[in-house]
């Protein structure tokens, strides 16, 4: 098993620094207001602009959690807490529903693709709650774990290949045998509040995000508190790493997307509070041009984008009945009613970034502008 993990990180890394020398992108899952929407899996290019929903609740999401790309069919997997249990295939392109990749899961959060090559899923609410495997094409592999993880959302593999699995509501990590798939018991069971995404680091120490305690915390190889490396982060959930080792961590408090260095020090917000509502996975990948005209939403509704009074779009006002606006730290100041308005007076506001937000039906799209008095 070592050798086959070996082989896997070495693949992971030659994939990094082929990704290294290519225009990326950020796809990342909003789980919205979690079991009432509205759903989106969202593209940014790598400076965090928004460029659009890649996929939408017309496409099948229900509750999206996780994010796997299948290079060698040009899909995307994603996977749905919902009542019907669906992970649901998708044009990874235009995001139109391909098929349903498996049903009758018990809720199922995160995916990974473990050192065998074959697709990991944990399970939310189903009441066995074993980690299930699959192959690639959807076929169904078995019940891998020997036990359930209740409320299961986090999954990694330490250096030997053996597997750990967090449990939200348990507030616990659990160690399974990678080969057998054994109980191996708890890991940590003390000191987590509401365990999410968990990772191993190079030189084993095991970053675990704690979602209600807003603390993304290290331990040792042996379970053993280390340090708490990031605070008032409530609501973390989703991350991925930039081929230089920064890292992008979901923050479900605000709907911002967080950049760190490497040493978790904070850089700055990747995505502003106002575009996404819960973003709880995150896919950094070579770009993929969306190819969705018909379905994006043109987002210039004002100009300019600098001042303190912006003229609304004719095309806004066709479009739309009302825009809102957001400040930076996601509250609501202003409702447009389009039908009553031509312009927006922002003299009122304090200068700093806004967000000018406009919905159609499922779909949402967002206009970044800064308010300035002269």
């Amino acid at each position: 098993m070592k050798n086959v993990y070996t082989i896997a990180m070495l693949y992971l890394l030659i994939s990094t620094s082929l990704l290294s020398s290519q225009n990326l992108a950020v796809y990342v899952s909003d789980a919205a207001n979690f079991n009432s929407g509205p759903y989106q899996i969202a593209k940014f290019d790598a400076s965090g602009n928004y460029e659009g929903a890649l996929i939408r609740v017309e496409d099948g999401l229900v509750w999206p959690q996780d994010i796997i790309f299948l290079d060698s069919e040009e899909a995307v997997l994603i996977s749905n807490l919902s009542a019907a249990g669906i992970i649901s295939k998708h044009n990874w392109s235009n995001g139109d529903l391909i098929e349903n990749f498996a049903e009758g899961l018990g809720g199922p959060t995160r995916m990974k693709i473990g050192p065998d090559g074959l697709l990991y899923v944990l399970q939310w609410s189903n009441t066995i709650n074993k980690v299930l495997r699959y192959n690639l094409n959807g076929t169904f592999v078995d019940e891998f774990t020997s036990v359930g993880v209740s409320q299961s959302i986090g999954i990694d593999w330490d250096s030997n290949g053996d597997l750990y699995v967090s449990s939200y509501g348990g507030n616990s990590i659990r160690k399974f045998d990678g080969t057998t798939g054994d109980d191996l018991g708890l890991f940590i069971s003390s000191g987590l509040q509401g365990p999410t995404n968990i990772w191993f680091e190079a030189d084993g120490n095991l970053i675990v995000f704690n979602y209600n305690s807003g603390i993304v915390k290290r331990f040792d190889a042996t379970g053993t508190l280390l340090a708490d490396l990031i605070t008032g982060v409530n609501g973390c959930e989703g991350f991925a790493f930039f081929p230089n080792g920064d890292l992008l961590m979901g923050v479900g408090s605000d709907g911002s997307i967080r950049r760190y260095d490497s040493n978790f020090n904070f850089i700055e917000n990747f995505v502003d509070p106002g575009i996404l509502l819960t973003p709880n996975a995150i896919v950094i990948r070579d770009d993929i041009p969306l190819s969705v005209p018909e379905k994006k939403i043109s987002h210039i509704f004002v100009t300019p984008t600098i001042g303190n009074r912006f003229l609304i779009n004719s095309l806004a006002v066709q479009s739309f009945e009302t825009l809102e606006v957001y400040n930076n730290s996601g509250t609501l100041v202003d409702t447009i009613v389009l039908s009553d308005s031509t312009e927006w007076d922002a003299s009122k506001n304090a200068e700093g970034i806004y967000f000018i937000v406009a919905r159609q039906g499922t779909d949402r799209a967002t206009q970044k502008i800064i308010v300035k008095k002269k």
